[in-house]
């Protein structure tokens, strides 16, 4: 019985660590301690665009803990979140015009919400992506995975 019970809360952290969607949107949370409630998002091929859904669970204000959702090949994850240091808050701490920002939601404090909808045919089957927050220093806890399925 004990044996049973361990696997159904495996399988249920597990699922509770994916957001998928075959309704072409997710909602992701996020918080005060740095924290996504989701290391994988993943898309379905069949959408012709998708939407994030970012929610800020938190209370500290944007200038403080700010969050948003950014999506770029793997490889640039961590560069677009340096260049996008010296950008500032008001532009999301990301460098304007950076082309290898696919997709990026704004910076929102506790209690706000934002969201950003992208064209799939953005993504490749070939590519690796990252989801990831580029307030200062943030990227180290708040990244993730985005799976083309």
């Amino acid at each position: 019985m004990i044996f049973k019970r361990t696997i159904a809360t495996l399988a249920l952290s597990f699922f509770a660590l994916t957001a998928s969607a075959d309704d072409c949107s997710v909602t992701v949370n996020s918080n005060d301690q740095m924290q996504y409630d989701t290391k994988l998002v993943e898309i379905s091929k069949s959408c012709n665009d998708f939407t994030i859904n970012l929610n800020h669970i938190g209370k500290l204000p944007a200038n403080a803990m700010g969050h948003n959702w950014v999506l770029t090949k793997a490889d640039d994850a961590h560069a677009v979140a340096s260049d996008g240091i010296s950008a500032g808050l008001a532009n999301n701490y990301l460098k304007t015009g950076d082309t290898r920002v696919i997709a990026a939601t704004k910076i929102i404090g506790g209690g706000e919400s934002t969201s950003v909808t992208f064209p799939v045919s953005k993504l490749s089957e070939t590519d690796t992506y990252k989801f990831f927050c580029s307030f200062p220093g943030h990227i180290g806890m708040m990244i993730g995975d985005v799976k083309l399925k």
